[in-house]
């Protein structure tokens, strides 16, 4: 059924954000950031309590103004996930917010201006046990930076994520995770090699601005997917001009693809044929729709003929073979002598599917999220 991922992550520090281990071989984390204004509490409350839903395990929210960081307190008091607090240049923002309880600062502290103010803020993380996350981004690279390099380049993203770096080391300060972000694939790609292996803390992948749900997923996978499957990253985000929620799908489709992390059902479909019995997309996306609250990691195998069918229904969990009117059942990679009806497959399916998830559920007695090392 799951079969172990031949990944060899790369080895990293270890730090925490709230109660999600981050780094040193602790599951990759996927994250999203809420897109409502912050200071309208209710739906930006609602839309974290969404993204928690679908398996999130951090949500970062801009804070861009006291105004904002006020409502940040009142947030944090509704919502029981980690939340990272996003903030540029104001450095009272960063000491309201840890006050107020973040859970992490996504701050650049060459950005923050005067050493005291930098301090601060280092100061108050330390205290108060937050890490933070430098963030470097190809549209926002420094002007000596953009006029030394010409445009951005690998090399360039990494000078500027070591000035950063190296501001934190000067401060004894070593709980941080790192970005290197670029809209372009190659780019992106490039710098977060470079970085790997340049410090020792984790890193936080992404592709930014990617792009909208089907193309930003598309660029999300190939750039992410080929980090990933070097070792590198220990949390992620897929940066998508689409609801968060989707941001968070296509992030744990991603680790699921490579075996990495295992949650919800990873169905095996066939892009259908004319040798198919049942209607296969009409299927699967009515079982996908249905079934996005299982987050039991299972295998199920939905394939419209006896052509490829019977071999994969044997490696998954529940399987299912098209044949004329009654298609072919197996359990555990098990032919069942029953036969479902074409006709009234999407609620047949649905009830064995969750019927099995339960009785893994009980069998296992662990968390739904398995990690692959």
């Amino acid at each position: 059924m799951f079969a172990e991922s031949p990944i060899l992550r790369r080895p990293s520090t270890r730090i925490h954000v709230g109660d999600v281990p981050i780094g040193d071989g602790a599951p990759i984390a996927v994250q999203s950031m809420t897109n409502t204004q912050t200071t309208d509490v209710a739906a930006t409350v609602a839309q974290i309590k969404r993204i928690q839903a679908v398996g999130a395990d951090l949500v970062r929210v801009s804070v861009p103004t006291m105004d904002a960081a006020e409502a940040f307190k009142q947030i944090k008091q509704q919502v029981d996930i980690p939340l990272i607090a996003d903030i540029h240049f104001d450095y009272r923002i960063a000491l309201k917010v840890a006050e107020y309880g973040a859970d992490c600062l996504r701050i650049n502290p060459g950005n923050i201006g005067k050493e005291e103010r930098i301090r601060a803020v280092v100061d108050c993380a330390r205290d108060k046990n937050i890490p933070i996350r430098i963030g470097v981004n190809g549209g926002s690279l420094e002007k000596d930076l953009q006029e030394k390099y010409g445009e951005p380049t690998p090399e360039a993203l990494l000078e500027s994520a070591m000035r950063h770096v190296d501001i934190l080391d000067r401060l004894n300060f070593d709980q941080f995770k790192v970005s290197v972000k670029a809209s372009d694939v190659f780019l992106a790609v490039g710098a977060y090699r470079l970085l790997a292996k340049q410090i020792k803390q984790p890193l936080h992948l992404g592709i930014t601005e990617a792009g909208g749900l089907r193309t930003g997923a598309v660029k999300s996978s190939v750039g992410l997917g080929m980090l990933l499957a070097e070792g590198i990253g220990d949390t992620l985000r897929v940066s998508l001009a689409a609801d968060p929620v989707e941001e968070i799908k296509v992030g744990f489709d991603i680790l699921k693809s490579l075996r990495i992390r295992s949650r919800g059902i990873n169905f095996i479909a066939c892009p259908s044929c004319s040798r198919q019995e049942f209607d296969v997309i009409g299927t699967v996306n009515a079982l996908e729709e249905r079934l996005e609250d299982v987050l039991t990691p299972m295998d199920v195998s939905i394939i419209g003929c006896v052509v490829n069918g019977p071999g994969e229904a044997e490696v998954s969990h529940l399987g299912l073979t098209g044949a004329r009117n009654m298609s072919g059942f197996y359990l555990d990679g098990q032919r069942q002598k029953e036969r479902l009806a074409n006709d009234s497959l999407v609620d047949e399916l649905e009830q064995r599917i969750r019927a099995k998830a339960a009785v893994l559920d009980e069998q296992n007695r662990i968390p739904v999220d398995v990690k692959h090392n």
